[in-house]
């Protein structure tokens, strides 16, 4: 067995000892394929996908979120910085409903804190709130896009983000919610930088 194949053994093996729950790919598809409405959505927590809860939002709280893209961006720059903010909001919102209002920012520190959540869930999630805000006409310069994954143990964890693309020159963004506690704005960054290992400067 060569040196690149031991790799990954070990990291598989490791990578399986220390998850909290396995991706649940069945019903990680099923929310990404959702077509939320503000009467009822579902979300992912618990890692994996490994638990479903249904919420709804009323008028006032999406007045909330809509209140984040006022003034209207006039740019699709202008426009990622107000999907960030709104995405940070829901999760507020959401966690606040759910149990989840405690998530700490990554992973791996955290497995045992009710309501943490992996990437999986997060990726999942940020993209049913994309699905929303497009809905209600908030965002006007991007379209969504499937998540992606970077890395497959040969170079890092596993890791996966919700994506959009800039609807008039085609650029790709990671929509990254992981990196930050419950509720922080998430960062969206070009989605080749994100592929390369980028995490913000003050994540640990």
């Amino acid at each position: 067995m060569n040196c690149l194949m031991l790799r990954w053994c070990f990291s598989l093996s490791l990578f399986l000892h220390i998850q909290p729950a396995f991706a649940d790919s069945e019903a990680m598809n099923r929310i990404l394929r959702q077509q939320p409405t503000l009467d009822g959505f579902d979300v992912c927590h618990s890692g994996g996908c490994a638990d479903i809860s249904h919420v709804s939002l009323s008028h006032e709280e999406w007045q909330q979120v809509a209140g984040e893209f006022n003034p209207a961006p006039e740019n699709a720059e202008e426009e990622r910085s107000h999907i960030a903010n709104a995405i940070g909001l829901l999760e507020r919102i959401v966690g606040d409903k759910i149990g989840t209002l405690n998530d700490f920012a990554g992973t791996f520190g955290a497995f045992s804190t009710p309501g943490q959540m992996d990437c999986n869930d997060e990726a999942s999630n940020s993209n049913t709130y994309i699905k929303l805000m497009l809905k209600a006409g908030l965002i006007r310069f991007h379209e969504l896009r499937d998540t992606k994954i970077r890395n497959f143990f040969f170079n890092g964890w596993p890791h996966t983000t919700a994506a959009i693309a800039e609807t008039s020159t085609g650029a790709l963004y990671a929509v990254d919610s992981w990196f930050y506690d419950n509720g922080v704005p998430a960062v969206i960054v070009p989605l080749e930088l994100w592929k390369t290992g980028w995490k913000p400067a003050d994540f640990h």
